[in-house]
């Protein structure tokens, strides 16, 4: 093993946990003030459920050794043989450490789908929702692409989570809009975030984040982390000014809102590339999703469903945009190991990420609407009109986030 890249994954791993309070922050000053404390717990809370999880048999059913291209086998249930001597996916680092490194993408993955569902659903549904999506859709989708399952089988790329994080839950988060409905007055009243500084601050601890949830993506401290390190950079900076000049364009006046979720739709799209493509094509894949999220968050108003912070325009559309960019701009001249993409002589790739895309997305859809149905005959969805108006941090937590 090289004590290096033990040190570095280390640091990555930490980085991609500090990812998700800082998807809080993120999320939480884009609600209103009474639902604050609410919004962030129910990221919060994923740091211990999911952890609980991927101990006893989660790990095992993602990475373990693999049934048929679609799960891992029970044989590493309580991390049974998972030990400190290198594992079957590096040999540079432990088996337990790359164990803590996927264990934090596990974690951030049903966070993201809180955005969708802000300031209306119950805490026991969701606590229900997160162990059930993790366990009958995150780790089957993981194993697909990265554990030895069918996708990454049939050649499908995906550098550090463009369909196993982005793709899925963007899917997950439209079919939960949609079943717990629009929040009281969404159309009717306006809904402005009431922290955009705390909102600014999530964006900057998520970009830092990234680094680690990319460049750590190569597992070790050499060439294509370096390339991953940069690829995020350059296409969040991309994603970040095409936004804004879009919606300065469109509406006026360029927002700070609008910089932080360009620049957070760009770190989605650049994630499935990020180790596969070069600076030039990250800024062309950057701006190219800037505009077209920004366009799809415009869209959910004409469509009529209240997706409250943009999950399925940033992340599921964001998402999708870098899966099929990777098949289109993939080479083999930066990273030997990748493929080539259309743009490179190589059409087979985009179909192949197409492929994954699609059957992801319809996998989701379905699963996690059976997920919810039964919560919502169990212990129902969405909170009362009276403690939807009352806030959820009250009628949830008992707690105010602010004394005046």
């Amino acid at each position: 093993m090289n004590t290096g890249d033990t040190a570095f994954m280390l640091v990555a791993s930490a980085m991609v946990m500090l990812m998700t309070p800082g998807l809080a922050l993120f999320y939480g000053g884009m609600v209103r003030s009474k639902n604050i404390l609410a919004t962030i717990m129910q990221s919060f809370i994923c740091l211990g459920l999911i952890s609980i999880i991927w101990v006893a048999f989660g790990y095992s059913l993602a990475f373990g050794p693999d049934i048929n291209g679609l799960i891992g086998n029970l044989d590493w249930v309580g991390l049974n043989t998972v030990s400190l001597a290198a594992g079957p996916y590096s040999d540079a680092i432990p088996h337990l450490l790359f164990c803590a490194f996927q264990l934090m993408f596990a974690i951030i993955t049903p966070a993201l789908i809180t955005g969708a569902i802000a300031e209306r659903m119950k805490f026991t549904a969701f606590l229900l929702f997160a162990v059930l999506w993790s366990i009958l859709v995150y780790l089957p989708v993981c194993h697909w692409v990265w554990g030895g399952g069918w996708l990454g089988a049939r050649g499908a790329l995906d550098f550090a989570g463009g369909t196993v994080i982005h793709i899925n839950s963007g899917a997950a988060a439209l079919v939960a809009t949609l079943m717990l409905g629009k929040r009281k007055g969404w159309g009717k009243e306006s809904f402005h975030p009431h922290n955009l500084p705390m909102t600014i601050l999530g964006t900057g601890i998520l970009w830092f984040g990234w680094f680690g949830f990319n460049a750590g993506s190569a597992l070790s401290a050499g060439t294509i982390a370096t390339l991953a390190f940069f690829t995020t950079q350059v296409a969040a900076g991309a994603a970040a000014l095409s936004w804004t000049l879009a919606e300065t364009m469109l509406q006026g006046k360029p927002t700070t809102l609008g910089a932080a979720s360009g620049a957070v739709a760009g770190l989605v799209a650049i994630t499935p590339a990020a180790g596969f493509v070069s600076p030039v094509s990250a800024i062309l894949i950057g701006l190219v999703a800037g505009a077209i999220c920004y366009l799809a968050v415009l869209a959910k108003s004409r469509l009529g469903y209240d997706d409250a912070l943009d999950v399925v325009g940033v992340h599921g559309i964001g998402g999708l945009w870098g899966a099929l960019a990777t098949g289109l701009f993939a080479s083999t001249a930066v990273n030997p190991g990748g493929a080539d993409g259309l743009f490179f002589g190589n059409p087979a790739l985009l179909f192949v990420q197409a492929e994954g895309a699609l059957a992801t997305i319809a996998y989701s859809l379905v699963v996690t609407f059976l997920i919810l149905k039964g919560i919502d005959l169990v212990v129902g969805l969405r909170v009362s009109a009276e403690e939807e108006q009352q806030g959820l941090d009250l009628s949830q937590h008992s707690e105010i986030g602010y004394t005046y």
